[in-house]
């Protein structure tokens, strides 16, 4: 009894740290979070090797970008509460451009399902809350597959701040692919984060960035699904906290012999080369799940 009071006493507390935060200028939630990002890079041994080797494996070895992934990180992090506890219009209203839509809206009027593909880059949180607002106008909801945190007492604090009325929230379990793949043969949209290591038995290998990732099988085959029109995005930061620009590109034409995994990774490696550092560096996508065999 006296354990649940006291998880109840700190969810109440990080709810109020988070809601006080929200109302501050994007651009000072930024500011902080490019401190803490340099902050973890300075203590976090494994984390610094980790970004700077995935940084080099794929070409980005130069200074300038590294300080701007560095940065980007912490950002990541602090910008979440503006997002999860602002009005959504005012979440909306944080999107100044929005680029590459109209083959979205295309296939929408086709009667296509929309599969809307984010991966650790930019802010994710961003694109799902507009994703939502606008088909808000169309009286759509929106499916969105996420994996539950590990650490249980801020999982109802994400919960709260990401679902909206129109969102449902699908885990990352077989009762949320049941979710995802009503939703799409319901023609409303999904979205999901293609570049998360899936556990055992729900991916495979593929190269990414030359290297042999483990990878959601899941979201490469949704992405090849009939009648169903795929695009990745992501919310690209803009300087000095001005909001973000919303960036979305249609999946690439298969090349002849390609496994479906690997089509998803060299979807998702054209699109981190548009910004490279705003993309998740520090995030372990070549890590070896439990139970699964090394390549």
């Amino acid at each position: 009894m006296e354990g649940r009071k006291d998880t109840k006493l700190l969810h109440r507390l990080i709810r109020f740290v988070l809601r006080s935060s929200a109302a501050l200028p994007l651009g000072a939630l930024h500011a902080v979070g490019s401190l803490l990002g340099w902050l973890i890079y300075g203590i976090s041994p494994n984390y610094r090797r980790q970004l700077r080797a995935n940084l080099e494996r794929a070409g980005y070895g130069d200074a300038r970008t590294r300080r701007a992934a560095i940065a980007s990180a912490g950002r990541m992090l602090t910008e979440a509460p503006a997002l999860w506890f602002r009005s959504h219009e005012s979440v909306a209203a944080l999107v100044r451009e929005v680029s590459g839509v109209e083959a979205a809206y295309a296939a929408r009027a086709r009667g296509e399902a929309l599969l809307f593909l984010t991966p650790h880059m930019g802010c994710f949180e961003v694109t799902a809350q507009y994703l939502a607002h606008k088909a808000m106008a169309e009286g759509l909801s929106v499916t969105v597959l996420y994996r539950r945190s590990r650490l249980a007492w801020l999982e109802p604090v994400m919960e709260e701040g990401r679902g909206r009325a129109n969102v449902r929230l699908a885990p990352a379990d077989v009762s949320g692919v049941r979710q995802i793949f009503a939703a799409l043969r319901a023609r409303e949209p999904v979205g999901l984060l293609p570049d998360q290591v899936p556990s055992r038995g729900e991916g495979e290998w593929a190269q990414f960035f030359g290297r042999p990732a483990y990878t959601m099988t899941l979201a490469a085959k949704l992405a090849e699904r009939q009648g169903t029109a795929c695009f990745l995005a992501y919310g690209k930061r803009l300087p000095h906290g001005r909001g973000y620009d919303i960036v979305l590109r249609p999946y690439p034409e298969k090349i002849p012999g390609e496994t479906p995994a690997r089509r998803l990774n060299r979807a998702i490696e054209t699109l981190v080369r548009e910004c490279p550092e705003q993309y998740l560096w520090g995030y372990n996508r070549y890590k070896v799940p439990k139970g699964v065999k090394a390549p």
